[in-house]
């Protein structure tokens, strides 16, 4: 439960925007370095609990088990999980004890009891923030609830990343159904991160998923499990991998080769094929080969929406491949479903906006060009997750980056050498 009692000061030495993955990792790893930082940070997350947002997402799409090793967890000690996991084996899934989603969430829940980290997350959202130019490296956090506070240093531990939306999307005429739609039309277009396989009933509908990555694939699974027919269109052939970028970047294999790159839109372009846009889990790939040969989805590969419209209470496509597949413009869709994942910018980030424009740096493609320790030019703003990719590498938004991002941040958090107070 979110703790209320949680009062905010008017100042604070660290400020810690998140209270996801990241966040708790960083946390972790700081307060073993220097116990002394115990009551001197506070983090910001609307709903005022650890996790909240990351369990929400697993059990709206009912995810059944993490895509990262038993190893990749928030505390310091890379055992700790299996260590927890003692009498629970059944629930690290092969081939590389990928922990369950229940044992996850119980592990982290037991660090943030051992770590006493209960009454650290203030429930509110950081709206703004602002450097104070007067006040060398000092921070002015506006909050959803109309507070405010001052900070010395602040990290970004949000994600921060906008649903992608295709230029298909844009172009639809608004007389589909939206909130004001009786209750039946209503959500018939909706990003992944919108949709809860929950209380769902799809008996007898067809249901469209743009996408192929591992989020589309539980979509998939999750609404033929409640009657639905898929189609799960892609625009490239679905393809399969252990995980979404090789296990190279996980060490100095690829990562030697990254970090001596001088250029960063080389090292940018490196980022994109190692990632290699969405793939799915040979699991997963293999469930939905079965589900298609039961005649319950259909796959659209190498195709793209062109448009859509809302005819007749039901989506009519087309698509850019429409001698493949012209059956698809004649079929009445129910509900579409974009699992097109999530665009990182700074440049538009609305917590970076008065940062960027009193301490302006270079941005490549989206991404920041921070120093070694994941800090920003100029003051002390961090930034973890994606943000911090051009750094730390391909792996950075997943939870091996949120130790590595640790890793460079804690020590400018500890020794005051390495401070730009």
């Amino acid at each position: 439960m979110a703790d209320v009692s949680l009062a905010l000061p008017a100042s604070i030495d660290l400020a810690i925007v998140g209270a996801g993955p990241h966040a708790l990792t960083l946390v972790t790893h700081l307060l073993q370095k220097k116990k002394a930082m115990r009551g001197r940070f506070i983090v910001f997350d609307p709903s005022g609990q650890w996790m909240r947002q990351w369990n929400h997402q697993f059990a709206a799409l009912e995810i059944p088990h993490l895509r990262s090793p038993a190893v990749h967890q928030p505390a310091p000690d890379p055992h700790a999980l299996r260590t927890f996991a003692e009498g629970r084996s059944n629930e690290l899934f092969p081939p590389y004890d990928l922990p369950g989603t229940r044992l996850f969430q119980d592990f982290c829940q037991e660090v943030i009891r051992r770590w006493q980290l209960q009454t650290c997350v203030y429930p509110a959202q950081v709206v703004r923030i602002e450097p104070l130019t007067e006040r060398r490296s000092r921070f002015r956090l506006a909050l959803s609830d109309g507070q405010t506070l001052v900070a010395r240093r602040v990290v970004i531990a949000s994600g921060g990343g906008r649903p992608h939306l295709p230029a298909w999307v844009e172009q639809i005429s608004q007389n589909y159904p939206s909130d004001n739609a009786p209750h039946r039309w209503r959500d018939r277009l909706l990003h992944s991160h919108q949709v809860d396989l929950r209380g769902l009933h799809l008996r007898g509908e067809r249901v469209l998923i743009i996408g192929g990555g591992l989020t589309s694939g539980h979509l998939a699974v999750g609404a033929i499990q409640r009657g639905a027919q898929v189609m799960l269109m892609s625009r490239r052939s679905v393809y399969e991998k252990l995980f979404d970028a090789d296990p190279g970047w996980l060490g100095p294999k690829y990562l030697k080769g990254f970090w001596a790159e001088p250029n960063w839109h080389t090292r940018w372009q490196m980022i994109q094929q190692a990632r290699n846009g969405g793939s799915l889990t040979p699991a997963m790939l293999t469930q939905l080969r079965r589900l298609e040969r039961d005649g319950k989805m259909t796959f659209y590969e190498q195709c793209q929406v062109s448009q859509a419209q809302w005819i007749d209470n039901a989506w009519r496509i087309g698509c850019t491949n429409s001698a493949v597949h012209e059956c698809i413009h004649h079929q009445a869709i129910d509900h579409i479903w974009l699992a097109t994942g999530s665009q990182l910018d700074a440049t538009t980030h609305p917590l970076l906006q008065q940062v960027l424009h009193t301490h302006p740096l270079e941005v490549v493609n989206g991404l920041p060009v921070v120093d070694e320790h994941l800090r920003w030019h100029g003051c002390e703003l961090f930034v973890m997750g994606g943000l911090a990719a051009l750094r730390v590498g391909p792996t950075a938004r997943n939870l091996s980056g949120a130790r590595a991002t640790s890793d460079r941040i804690v020590p400018a958090l500890t020794k005051p050498s390495l401070s730009k107070r």
